[in-house]
């Protein structure tokens, strides 16, 4: 890990990046971090500032993109799919993030690199966007010329003990998901709500 992204888990949480998530890292972190914060309380808006920077760094999304997601949230929410309901979704939908979350990368960094080079398809298609929008039925599957790649080498046996998400449907023999329903319960690290607001200002 970087010494930046180091300094970003510092700062954000741990939640942010995968390699952050372990107790080598928990216990390296000072007491003041650990425990209550001395001094003066953070401003509204620096708590929604740090809540924004907590779900962009954590899925890999540049400003300017993830301001337009925050916009499309914000026009198209609607009574029983809020704003942050929708922002969620967008971003749970995103093919890099369906990756890492099917056990196929350990990070979401790697996942977006393995769909950047085109290692996997979409409904039989090659597609080399990470940001791709997943819709219902969409089917995820390694291309045919990626599975003897070391990056698959034994990726059966590797996924088996992965929790896949409930809005993915996994056929285990075929090495498939396909998309079912739409993303549920966001981590509770991140708060989309505040983000919300803090465009909204």
């Amino acid at each position: 890990m970087t010494n930046k992204k180091y300094k970003l888990c510092r700062r954000l949480g741990a939640g942010i990046y995968e390699k952050c998530q372990t107790a080598k890292f928990a216990q390296s972190e000072p007491v003041t971090k650990r425990g209550k914060k001395p001094g003066g309380r953070r401003s509204d808006y620096g708590n929604q500032l740090i809540e924004k920077q907590k779900v962009r760094f954590m899925y890999g999304v540049r400003e300017k993109q993830f301001g337009n997601y925050v916009a499309h949230a914000m026009e198209h929410g609607k009574k029983g799919t809020t704003p942050a309901d929708l922002l969620f979704r967008q971003l749970e939908q995103r093919l890099d993030n369906a990756i890492y979350r099917l056990g196929f990368a350990n990070t979401r960094a790697l996942a977006r690199q393995m769909a950047s080079h085109g290692h996997f398809t979409v409904n039989g298609k090659k597609l080399t966007i990470p940001s791709y929008a997943l819709k219902h039925g969409d089917v995820i599957a390694i291309r045919e010329g990626s599975k003897t790649t070391t990056l698959f080498k034994d990726i059966a046996v590797k996924l088996k003990p992965i929790k896949k998400p409930d809005w993915f449907k996994f056929d285990e023999a075929a090495t498939t998901a396909t998309v079912t329903g739409d993303p549920k319960n966001p981590e509770p690290f991140l708060n989309f709500q505040v983000v919300i607001e803090f465009y909204s200002r």
